[in-house]
């Protein structure tokens, strides 16, 4: 899952993504509201964890444009205002919820968890394609009823395959939203992962190969290949 952070306080910034990266998020850091409504425009996020009081462009001015323009994404706001008038005008602009600083990182996070878990999402509790089901809150996958044991990396490139099913997704998108944006990844390494995930999610099974490769274009999950 990727999630981007805007947030001015470079030290809260990057303790929130290293916070968030220890709970196998993908986060990409900016520190100022122009930038973060760049970021948001260019690429795709899960979530957007969005300060309110930021330089060049105010944070609530940024969920507009994002929301007038037609972006979805979750928006989870942080301020240090937390008079009533203030969170309802925030969610006015358009935030999906209102984080008020100082807070704990759990409750963060557990909002974080939320927030992927609502319908206009898509995305349920659990992820399920045919007999294959994937908890993103307690990181198990099983297929079958039998539970598979995934390196982070492993199960953060199954849990983004899962959320687009039957979507052929490129070497470079798939980089791009599992990998860390600052991270040195080739191509190859792509292909390296899907092996190591055929081999635990089709392999050892009986039922349909549910990992397929469209060649030239990228990777896909689901019941029946392209």
């Amino acid at each position: 899952m990727k999630i981007l952070v805007v947030e001015d306080e470079e030290k809260i910034a990057r303790a929130l993504q290293r916070g968030l990266e220890q709970e196998r998020f993908s986060v990409e850091i900016t520190l100022d509201g122009a930038a973060g409504l760049a970021a948001a425009e260019a690429d795709e996020y899960d979530v957007i964890i969005l300060d309110r009081m930021l330089p060049e462009m105010d944070g609530m001015d940024v969920c507009r444009q994002l929301r007038d323009g037609g972006n979805k994404t979750p928006i989870l706001m942080l301020t240090a205002k937390d008079q009533v008038r203030d969170r309802v005008a925030g969610l006015n602009a358009g935030a999906d919820d209102y984080l008020v600083k100082p807070f704990a990182f759990e409750e963060l996070l557990a909002r974080l968890h939320a927030l992927l878990r609502r319908p206009n999402q898509a995305t349920d509790v659990v992820l399920k394609i045919a007999d294959l089901e994937l908890d993103p809150t307690s990181f198990t996958a099983k297929r079958a009823g039998k539970l598979i044991k995934l390196s982070a990396k492993e199960f953060a490139l199954l849990e983004y395959l899962m959320r687009n099913e039957g979507q052929v997704l490129s070497k470079e998108k798939i980089i791009d939203h599992v990998w860390e944006y600052d991270a040195d990844v080739l191509p190859n390494n792509v292909e390296v992962f899907i092996g190591y995930l055929r081999r635990k999610i089709d392999q050892p099974f009986s039922g349909p190969d549910l990992i397929h490769t469209a060649r030239g274009f990228g990777y896909s999950v689901g019941a029946e290949g392209e």
